[in-house]
Parts: C-alpha cells; structure tokens; sequence
C-alpha cells in the first residue's frame, strides 16, 4: 500500500519528496564525470554511486570537485547537407551561437542557455534538421583516454544511465572514435 501511495502521490503518497541532486567524481583515467539524479532517497542513491565509482577504480567526490571544469550551455545537434552546413553555421552565429561543430551532415551548435530556444527556432526557420536540443553540461578540458580506460569508462557510464534515479550523465573523456565502434559492436 506504501508502495502504491508513493507512486500516485497524493497525501502520505511522498511523491512530493523528490529531490534534484548532483554527484561528482573520477573515473578511471582521471575523468571527471558529473551526475544529476532525482532521487526519493538519497542514501540509497549515494551508496549506489559510490559502489559504482570504487568498483570502476575512480572515486566519488565533494560537491564542486569537478564542475569548474564544465559549464552550462545549450546545445543543438541537427542534420544538414555538405552543401548547406557553412551557410547554417553562419546563420547560426548570426542567431547569437557561440561556437559550432561541423562533423559531416551533422552540425553541434553551442549558445548560451538563455538564447537557447530563440535560436532553436532560428535554425528550423532556415531548414534545418533538428535532432536534439538541449541544456548540457559542457566540458571545457577533455582527457584522452587510451583503449583499456576507455572500455572501463564506458562501462561505468553505461552503469550510472542505467540507475533508475540518475536523468543525466556528463564527463570530459574523449574518446577515439574507433574505440566507441568497438565498444558499440
């Protein structure tokens, strides 16, 4: 009945005790990874990252330990002919983007997180294939990684996706990209 009354919220349901929070360690290589969970018991969650980080060989820190080196930006991902990219591109920049990536058809447009929407709308104005938009948390170092920290890595990152109570996942690892086909396979 607990179980029930929790789900459906409600009096004594405790849907209402639901609590945003962040979590910030080391992975293997040195990798600096950011959580951000919303968890009904933080204890429980806490052990269950803590477990994951020290069986991975990293560990779990402060709260502040790894966030100065990310920062909060948007970020849209959208699909475009060869053709077509530098013209998106300037447009973009035009819109008040920050910076892009070009990667084939596929274009990473970073804004800060107030102009995040108005250039949205910007881009599908001229055409472009939105794939995702989103606040992320970008790194502004990276750490390569070598193929044996890689896999760990990835491994201990598909572990916290997998947590129910975990909603986002950041790190600042580069990985190469014959490394993820691998992995992917």
């Amino acid at each position: 009945e607990r179980s029930i009354k929790k789900g459906i919220g409600g009096p004594d349901g405790g849907a209402d005790s639901l609590e945003e929070t962040v979590y910030e360690g080391y992975g293997p290589g040195g990798v600096a990874i950011i959580l951000q969970a919303l968890t009904d018991n933080r204890n429980r969650t806490a052990s269950d990252v803590r477990s994951y980080f020290s069986k991975a060989g990293g560990n779990l820190g402060e709260n502040g330990c790894v966030s100065w080196n990310f920062e909060s930006r948007g970020v849209i991902v959208g699909e475009v002919s060869s053709n077509d990219a530098d013209t998106i591109a300037l447009t973009a920049i035009d819109g008040g983007a920050e910076d892009f990536k070009i990667d084939g058809t596929y274009i990473e447009i970073y804004s800060d997180v107030e102009n995040l929407d108005a250039l949205r709308n910007i881009l599908e104005k001229q055409g472009m294939t939105i794939i995702s938009s989103e606040l992320s948390m970008v790194p502004l170092n990276t750490v390569p990684l070598d193929a044996k920290v890689t896999d760990k890595t990835l491994k201990l990152l598909d572990q916290f996706e997998e947590l129910d109570d975990i909603q986002k996942v950041y790190t600042n690892a580069d990985f190469a990209d014959e490394v993820l086909e691998k992995y992917k396979s």
